[in-house]
């Protein structure tokens, strides 16, 4: 038998792909997208929505440390529904509680009405994206994990470019309430294609079954997942890179680039398109080079932290009160990033994690880049309120997160490096035996 013979065998029970698997999984990622319309609209919407209720920074940005809060405690228990009860019924659940959040929403007239709407929302946006990876890994080959992850980030990338260009310009042409009604028609389209068409594998392809005991079923996937260092490793991953660039594009870009920028809307606009489209540009090559060099996603990590830092140090410390236009370009361009680089956290835990509990572990790691943008969400409106919007004071709370995510990257780096190498010597060897019988026989 040749070495090229053992590395065409397919390893048992790996779904074999192709068009089918594209289709479905397809649906599932239009869900997602739908969820980052929801999601990011408020961004877009930032200053009529304080306008409208009425509320200052701090209150403002209480919308989305809600919503981002809901969606952070989420992860674990979407997580743990998701390895239970498969993929469809966790995105259907999903997909008509951020309908109704965003129907509400549009219909709000009250602050109290119009957060509790958005605790909705995200609570259902909170069962999308973990769904989505968990659909992939059924559908896909594991090799094709990294490339199938950084392609369901740019959709929901694509939902960002949704909000920032179509969204942005109904709001100030339609009003409020059409423009946030059309985006809960939105939700409601993508509901019946999961009803109809989504399935949570392929058929021959029945996951093992597994006992679920309540409570210590939960406890057990939930230490079993957190004991690995890749998962540890990957949520401090997704939490050091993903929050500037969200934060930027869930509420304070528009503010900063407006107010204290002094841009047109409309140029404001243009730099958050600026961010989506390199977040899809960035998630393309991301993907690709994590595919074919694994060792590729801890110097990309460490390099996008790097960057970004460098970035908005010099963003905030340029003298004269105004940066330039290039520096702003630059800025948005890095902000980019932020999002494949995030994703990277979820090639760490993936290794780490067999299939019935990859979705608890996903959970986990889901959950450090949106803590980050809760706390720098957060931080930002009260230095803004206590500064008297000096949001060259604000945006520096982004460097004491980094820091700390940084530092625990270093620290878990090792010992997960070390327990995926011997992990992955050993699954060859079982591959090898296993599939060796049958190869010989067709000879």
């Amino acid at each position: 038998m040749t070495a090229r013979t053992l590395r065409a065998v397919a390893v048992p029970g790996d779904p074999p792909g192709g068009r089918r698997a594209v289709l479905v999984w397809g649906v599932g990622t239009l869900v997602y997208l739908v969820a980052v319309v929801h999601r990011t609209s408020l961004g877009v919407a930032g200053i009529d929505a304080a306008d409208r209720f009425h509320v200052g920074a701090s209150a403002l940005s209480s919308f989305s440390i809600l919503q981002v809060l809901v969606y952070a405690g989420m992860q674990i228990p979407v997580g743990l529904m998701v390895d239970r009860l498969g993929t469809k019924k966790v995105l259907t659940l999903g997909a008509v509680l951020y309908t109704a959040g965003q129907f509400t929403f549009g219909l709000s007239h009250s602050y109290p009405m119009a957060l509790a709407a958005r605790a909705v929302l995200g609570c259902g946006d909170a069962m999308t994206f973990v769904s989505v990876l968990r659909l992939g890994s059924r559908w896909f080959p594991a090799r094709r994990g990294p490339l199938v992850t950084q392609a369901a980030a740019l959709f929901g990338v694509a939902g960002n470019l949704i909000s920032t260009v179509v969204l942005s310009r109904l709001l100030h042409t339609a009003g409020w309430t059409p423009t946030f009604l059309g985006a809960a028609v939105a939700g409601a389209f993508v509901l019946l294609l999961v009803v109809f068409f989504l399935q949570d594998h392929p058929p021959g392809y029945e996951p093992a079954p597994v006992e679920h005991a309540g409570a210590a079923y939960v406890r057990r996937q939930i230490a079993a997942s957190w004991a690995e260092p890749g998962t540890r490793l990957g949520m401090w991953t997704h939490f050091t890179t993903q929050f500037p660039g969200m934060v930027f594009l869930l509420l304070w870009g528009m503010p900063f680039l407006v107010e204290a920028q002094h841009l047109s809307r409309g140029a404001a606009g243009a730099l958050l398109t600026l961010v989506v489209l390199a977040n899809m540009a960035f998630g393309m090559v991301f993907g690709q080079l994590i595919s074919r060099h694994h060792g590729a996603r801890l110097p990309l990590t460490l390099g996008v932290v790097a960057v970004t830092a460098g970035t908005w140090a010099a963003v905030l410390g340029w003298p004269g009160g105004h940066d330039p236009m290039w520096l702003l370009v630059a800025l948005c361009v890095v902000l980019g990033a932020s999002g494949p680089a995030s994703m990277i956290g979820f090639d760490f835990a993936r290794p780490a994690n067999p299939p019935e509990r990859f979705g608890t572990a996903s959970g986990i790691v889901n959950i450090g880049g949106f803590i980050a943008s809760m706390l720098t969400l957060l931080a930002i409106g009260v230095l803004l309120d206590s500064t008297g919007d000096d949001y060259r004071v604000a945006w520096c709370s982004i460097f004491v997160l980094q820091a700390v995510g940084l530092t625990q990257i270093l620290r878990l780096r090792r010992a997960s490096e070390r327990l995926e190498r011997e992990r992955i010597a050993v699954s060859r060897v079982e591959s090898v035996h296993r599939t060796a019988p049958a190869t010989l026989s067709g000879e």
